[in-house]
């Protein structure tokens, strides 16, 4: 029942003004494309400086509220440009997104990697020492840190893994 009703979803999305549209103007898919490639490094890019910082690598002498506070609008912002991007993806291919189950493990991950973000930067709006007050918190921040990466890596591989997987 829900697999008939995808479908129908599917095929009604597709046959909509404005995914005709996007299907038939050659350039902006690769346009849209371009932009949501951008908007995954600078969240990566963003997401690894801060772990970093975390696991004490990189930026030591800088607090991780500092860093986070020059890194995170660089993942809050470019999430919304990658959710428009990603919606113009679907409504040009609903199918190709919709059916596919490395989408859907895409979108689980990118909502454990928020969560986990999330977690890194709300206690330092309330306390900006947060993650330097004691060991037991700064091991938690390494936590963190271990646990945030690999889910960034992991969107990035799932996201590129759509093109070559079938839905059903």
């Amino acid at each position: 029942m829900a697999a008939q009703f995808l479908d129908s979803f599917c095929n009604w999305l597709a046959a909509t003004p404005v995914s005709q549209t996007i299907q038939t103007i050659d350039w902006i898919v690769p346009a849209v494309q371009t932009i949501h490639i951008l908007g995954v490094a600078a969240v990566m890019s963003s997401a690894l400086m801060i772990n970093l910082r975390l696991l004490g690598v990189r930026s030591y002498d800088q607090s991780v509220a500092r860093v986070a506070a020059r890194f995170l609008p660089f993942i809050w912002w470019p999430l919304l440009m990658l959710l428009a991007t990603g919606t113009i993806l679907i409504v040009a291919e609903p199918a190709r997104a919709l059916q596919n189950p490395v989408f859907l493990l895409k979108m689980g991950l990118l909502i454990a990697a928020t969560g986990v973000t999330l977690a890194c930067q709300l206690p330092v709006r309330s306390n900006a020492a947060f993650w330097e007050q004691s060991a037991g918190r700064r091991r938690a921040g390494r936590l963190i840190a271990l646990t945030s990466i690999p889910l960034w890596i992991a969107i990035i591989c799932a996201g590129r893994w759509i093109a070559y997987v079938q839905g059903s």
